[in-house]
């Protein structure tokens, strides 16, 4: 079970209103990790994009 406690986008608390990250998340990949709130590795590819956090390995999309 993941538990997204933090935004993906800007790293603040998932729970406030985050109008604009939730329109850049239909173009862009995330940037924070959901579960530590630590800042990823990413790499955009013409056929998608990873991101690694350190502590809890690599998301794709």
């Amino acid at each position: 079970m993941t538990t997204e406690l933090w935004c993906d986008r800007c790293g603040e608390p998932a729970g406030a209103a985050h109008p604009g990250c939730a329109a850049a998340r239909q173009l862009e990949p995330p940037r924070f990790c959901t579960r530590c709130r630590r800042r990823m590795k990413v790499q955009v590819l013409p056929v998608g994009w990873s991101a690694l956090c350190v502590e809890h390995g690599e998301m794709r999309g």
